[in-house]
């Protein structure tokens, strides 16, 4: 892997990365399940900011994921287009995280597309100029992540699946990816061209597979700083199921023989929980996808 590229455009202004851009188009898209505390603020702030005070994104998408709350519903009266995962490419898949960023990589058309997490609380449209700005000012990068800090009442570095799953995994099985800050991170982007040509996880596993899967296409790969990010914090119980497919998906991607079953992760005086592991093919590969152009 040719060297990380490190960039800080938290302070980009937005007319900057407007101009910059030019004919390229550019996607904002939201995975968010049962997020409808939050969700709209960010869409607001993405809109407000980025399509009509500088037009710098041409689509904002929200992928309501199997809602059982208003999240649909705010996200429309924001300003976003709302795809529905019960409906869209159902005969695909189902709920999960992947297969909603998967949906709104099918479901958009421009030539960047970049996602954010739905949770984030304190939400600031600059996490996506930087993520934006990184790609458009430098054309050998096709894959972007956002690195921040984090308030000391979640401890320093990244989250706990990223200090005890994911940073050892990857030091284990790809070594040149530990100087990723944040490999886990759900602000992070790149270019059509690259990203409709990669397989993605369904789960929880996806980001740290997206990322191992743009590293083993040799692309230019950056990390942009955004700044301080604040989101909702799980308890630990709520987190094994993602410890647990975050770490299968970087042993799939080694090699390593995990087999096709579901796990099955057993923990004491709570029931067994059946953790799949389903990859979606790129979408290039479905008759239904609309390329970019």
């Amino acid at each position: 892997m040719s060297p990380l590229l490190r960039t800080s455009h938290r302070d980009l202004d937005p007319a900057a990365v407007a101009a910059a851009k030019g004919d390229q188009t550019v996607a904002v898209c939201l995975p968010a399940r049962d997020e409808e505390a939050t969700v709209g603020t960010i869409v607001e702030a993405i809109r407000r900011d980025l399509c009509d005070a500088v037009p710098v994104i041409d689509e904002l998408v929200v992928v309501d994921d199997h809602s059982d709350d208003a999240t649909a519903e705010v996200a429309r009266a924001a300003g976003a287009r709302v795809v529905d995962a019960r409906s869209t490419l159902a005969e695909h898949t189902g709920p999960g995280k992947g297969a909603a960023l998967w949906r709104s990589l099918h479901e958009t058309t421009s030539d960047i597309v970049v996602w954010v997490d739905a949770d984030i609380t304190e939400f600031s449209s600059h996490f996506v100029t930087a993520l934006v700005g990184t790609l458009v000012a430098n054309p050998e990068v096709s894959f972007v992540k956002g690195a921040y800090d984090r308030p000391l009442e979640e401890g320093e570095g990244g989250g706990r699946v990223t200090e005890l799953v994911a940073r050892p995994v990857l030091a284990m099985l790809f070594p040149d990816l530990t100087e990723v800050a944040q490999p886990l991170a759900g602000e992070y982007g790149g270019r059509r061209s690259l990203l409709e040509r990669l397989p993605f996880v369904q789960g929880y596993g996806v980001d740290i597979a997206l990322l191992i899967d743009a590293h083993r296409a040799g692309t230019g790969i950056a990390e942009v700083d955004l700044g301080v990010r604040h989101h909702r914090n799980r308890t630990i119980g709520q987190l094994a199921p993602m410890a647990a497919e975050v770490m299968r998906a970087a042993l799939v991607r080694a090699g390593v023989d995990v087999g096709d079953e579901p796990l099955t992760l057993r923990r004491p005086g709570l029931p067994p929980l059946r953790v799949a592991h389903d990859e979606l093919p790129p979408v290039v590969d479905l008759p239904s996808y609309r390329r970019s152009g």
